[in-house]
């Protein structure tokens, strides 16, 4: 998010800010929905401790480069006191259609997400990982909270994002694809008839990037550090290794929507604290516990992806994540 420093509400200008930026850093950033947005991209890593090293740089460099227009970053999943009359919708056509369709939802208080995506090697590869990264997104949304506040006063949420960002079409937890064909049957019919134009329009909390030969993690809310950041991103690519390697969560949970929405609004609700349904116990089991579990059972996944540094990270975040940081 990119702020006024005097005040600190949102600055939108991100229009204006995109065309001054540093060569280096501009074919990382792009706009986003609201005028106060940006994103910032790294290139493809190998490792997450290599993309970690990129987030941080990039974040140096937006400080650096919103400093000599007298403006400044943060990051978190919504702005804390910003009120949805001062939104302005970003000038692109993406955006702009953004609005036409969505009409005055696009103008409600920007949301701000982090994106870890996974190569892939195959489509019918990516549809059963993202089937099973399905099971994972509440313990996912729970450990990445990090926005407790909107429009000025606690919601007693741990990640508000979510409920607003849900009054957008095509959100939440997709259905299960039997094999590519049939989620290119199901998202080609919607394209033939003109509900979207193209399939990133599909802002689901895991979809697929068949342009990219990638599985993408869209639930987690914003890092308010780069550090966090790659602590999500560990956890996505060693889930991904451990679901596709041997499998983890039960076939039960994987085919259960209705389970799983109850746990991502528990999730989503109350965080680290959140206690989510596991249906084959037939229980509601503490999320610390759910984490725990994983932990153990990844860690030799991690470590063969090198990145058991910022896995084991994760318990750090569980004990004190960002929302409760920013209580």
């Amino acid at each position: 998010m990119v702020l006024d420093p005097s005040d600190w509400s949102l600055a939108q200008r991100t229009d204006h800010v995109l065309g001054r930026l540093s060569p280096e850093l501009a074919s990382h950033a792009t706009a986003e929905t609201h005028e106060a947005a940006l994103e910032l991209a790294t290139a493809p890593h190998q490792t997450v401790a290599g993309a970690a090293r990129e987030i941080a740089a990039l974040r140096t460099a937006l400080a650096s480069d919103l400093a000599a227009g007298g403006l400044r970053a943060a990051s978190a999943g919504t702005h804390p006191f910003a009120n949805w009359t001062e939104t302005q919708v970003s000038s692109g056509a993406r955006y702009q259609l953004v609005y036409e369709s969505m009409r005055e939802l696009a103008r409600r208080e920007p949301t701000f997400a982090v994106h870890v995506h996974v190569g892939v090697a195959d489509p019918e590869s990516a549809v059963d990982l993202m089937n099973r990264l399905r099971a994972h997104l509440p313990l996912l949304l729970a450990l990445s909270g990090n926005s407790p506040f909107w429009q000025g006063r606690d919601t007693g949420f741990s990640s508000t994002r979510t409920p607003i960002f849900q009054a957008f079409p095509r959100v939440g937890i997709p259905r299960v694809f039997t094999s590519y064909d049939d989620y290119v049957e199901a998202v080609d019919l919607l394209l033939r008839c003109d509900a979207f134009p193209e399939p990133n329009f599909l802002w689901w909390d895991v979809r697929l990037q068949p342009s990219l030969g990638t599985v993408e993690v869209r639930i987690m809310d914003a890092q308010s550090t780069a550090t966090r950041t790659a602590v999500l991103a560990a956890m996505v690519q060693t889930i991904a290794h451990l679901e596709l390697e041997e499998g983890y969560h039960s076939e039960q949970l994987i085919q259960g929507l209705e389970i799983l929405q109850e746990n991502r609004f528990l999730a989503a609700r109350d965080g680290m604290h959140a206690r989510l349904i596991d249906p084959v116990a037939e229980r509601r089991v503490s999320a610390l516990e759910q984490l725990d579990e994983l932990i153990a059972a990844g860690l030799p996944h991690a470590q063969e992806l090198g990145c058991e540094d910022a896995f084991e990270l994760a318990g750090d975040l569980a004990r004190e994540t960002g929302a409760a940081w920013q209580r």
